[in-house]
């Protein structure tokens, strides 16, 4: 799905700022069409934001199941004879759209964006009223999946098997934006180079046509220079001389697409891409026939107040943060995360392994009491396979374009040696290729699910693994935990011959904890436990990456070993830094 934008034939309009809102406790709302008329309610909800820690009401907090945002919508009058669209690009984790009263879009999903026209229901220079019912629920057929339960006093309680909490609302912007009626639909961009020229495949699709439009493509270089045009829906492009995106230096080139009519202009849509290759070969991971070695974090969108909710300040924050320790690279842990991250990431040359929703697709976890196996019919089916399908499907067509995406991720920790694993992961692996065979594919394995328990590894591309050796195998221990952890390492190189990326590994630490003896949660023992992965890590050839868990300290469901969150950030979540920051950064910032 394209971003909107403004461009000279299209506008844009930002809907995000504070909206009505009411929590549909009694489950009324949809059966009484809330949709109808004003919500009769005195609250209001920023946007972006999650509404749950908004309000001094563990109500509020704790609700499962909708809310309602409302605002009166004004379309800018120039808009007469353009198609009229409102975008989110996010509603977690199920959103109905109405227009007045009328439903216009709705969507399984809380992590990308869903789209509706609706020129047939507004009028150019007139105003509407934009009502959204947002849907926190987590069921078998929803990605991340989860089991709602009922108590005895009726309260209905969400269980998950995930530990992050399950922060909802609108959390990304809502937007109004025009296009023409004959309009670029998608832009799907890919490259590579020979010598010094760089290949642009490009594929462009329209919608509205009548018949007689025709396509130009130019291709504009950083200073806005035109180094490249052809004409058609589809093709290669060569540019001479090419500056390549690296990673450290985000070089980007914008591929201008536009439909003509009778000669003149109707359409325009600028694209953004890098010109580079990724590619797999024996041990190593290559980015433009270079290896690459995976320096950074596991992170989440999470910070006080907002939640998940998207903000440019704190966004950018993180980025400097990452820069100061010397990082070069994260993992979209465990969501898709907002747009703005990735384009970020494409201006400076930050690598991005790209992750789906589907995390908790193990009940091995202790995370809630739910289903006593993984793949069944009360578990992870159909249902929730079909919804996977969903949730790659959407990602790679909203992120095929950002050069920084490196690597697929369809899975966290899902459980790989059930029997039923095998055929529930091959199709995903082979839909993902098939949707982009240019990036290779990739799951992260669960530390229980060692090589010779793991059936899956080998449908994909690198070996991704999650360890806590030290933390919750040989606590406290890290001397049993080096060898234990370089045993099993040597036995999936052995095994597979393939890249290996550390994608977690971590302790938990309370900031200001100091202890002589390095004692488990001590900010003393978070250092030594990093420094001892790394040594591992530099004896094992295949290892060409570490993710350490987490960026920053988060939120999670409290439980018993949860007290306000998990605190395995090296930052806490108000991103003060704790002393493994600095070890990071002596480590990333000389090598």
């Amino acid at each position: 799905m394209l971003k909107p934008q403004n461009s000279p034939t299209r506008e844009l309009v930002n809907l995000d700022g504070l909206y009505r809102f009411k929590v549909d406790f009694e489950r009324s709302g949809l059966a009484e069409k809330w949709q109808a008329g004003p919500l009769r309610t005195e609250m209001e909800v920023a946007v972006p934001s999650s509404y749950n820690d908004l309000f001094p009401d563990k109500a509020i907090r704790d609700h499962v199941g909708y809310v309602w945002y409302q605002r009166d919508v004004q379309v800018p009058r120039g808009w007469a004879g353009q198609r009229i669209h409102v975008r989110l690009d996010s509603a977690t984790h199920e959103g109905k759209v109405f227009v007045n009263e009328v439903l216009v879009a709705e969507h399984q999903g809380g992590y990308t964006p869903f789209a509706s026209d609706i020129t047939d229901h507004v009028t150019a220079g007139g105003t509407f009223r934009l009502t959204i019912a947002v849907n926190n629920e987590l069921t078998q057929a929803s990605i991340p999946p989860g089991v709602i339960t009922v108590t005895k006093d009726g309260r209905r309680q969400q269980q998950y098997m995930h530990d992050f909490y399950n922060y909802a609302g609108l959390h990304r912007s809502i937007w109004l934006y025009s296009t023409p009626v004959a309009r670029v639909e998608d832009v799907t961009v890919t490259t590579d180079y020979t010598g010094t020229v760089g290949n642009v495949s490009y594929s462009i699709d329209v919608a509205g046509a009548r018949g007689e439009e025709t396509v130009t493509v130019r291709v504009l270089d950083a200073e806005g220079r035109q180094v490249a045009e052809s004409e058609g829906r589809e093709g290669v492009l060569r540019v001479a001389d090419v500056s390549l995106w690296q990673p450290g230096a985000g070089y980007l080139y914008s591929l201008v697409a536009e439909v003509h009519q009778n000669g003149e202009l109707v359409d325009s849509y600028r694209q953004s891409f890098g010109v580079r290759t990724v590619e797999i070969r024996g041990k190593q991971f290559l980015i433009n026939g270079q290896p690459f070695y995976f320096k950074g974090f596991g992170m989440h969108e999470d910070h006080a107040g907002i939640g998940k909710g998207h903000n440019q300040a704190l966004m950018l924050n993180d980025f400097q943060l990452l820069d100061w320790t010397g990082a070069n690279s994260f993992r979209t842990t465990h969501y898709p995360y907002a747009e703005e991250v990735l384009e970020y990431a494409d201006r400076h040359g930050i690598v991005v392994i790209d992750e789906t929703g589907a995390v908790g697709l193990n009940t091995v976890f202790g995370f809630g009491a739910g289903p006593k196996s993984t793949y069944s019919d009360d578990y992870v089916n159909e249902d929730t396979a079909a919804s996977h399908r969903q949730a790659i499907a959407e990602l790679v067509a909203r992120d095929k374009n950002h050069p920084s995406v490196v690597m697929w991720c369809i899975a966290n920790e899902p459980n790989a040696s059930d029997e039923g694993a095998r055929p529930y992961f091959e199709p995903l692996a082979a839909l993902t290729r098939k949707l982009d065979a240019t990036r290779p594919v990739g799951y992260v394995n669960v530390g229980f699910d060692t090589p010779e328990k793991d059936t899956i590894t080998d449908l994909f591309d690198v070996v991704m693994i999650n360890r806590y050796y030290g933390w919750y195998h040989h606590h406290g221990d890290l001397s049993s935990a080096e060898t234990a952890l370089e045993k099993e390492l040597l036995e999936w190189e052995a095994k597979h011959g393939k890249p290996i990326i550390i994608t977690e590994y971590g302790a938990d630490t309370i900031a200001g904890l100091h202890s002589l003896y390095e004692t488990p949660w001590s900010e003393e023992f978070q250092a030594a436990f990093l420094e001892m992965n790394h040594r591992v890590f530099d004896r094992i050839e295949a290892v060409v990456g570490e993710h350490v868990w987490n960026f920053a300290d988060f939120q999670t469901a409290t439980g018993v070993i949860r007290v306000d969150g998990n605190k395995k950030g090296v930052f806490t979540r108000d991103r003060r830094p704790k002393a493994a920051a600095h070890i990071l950064r002596k480590r990333w910032s000389s090598n």
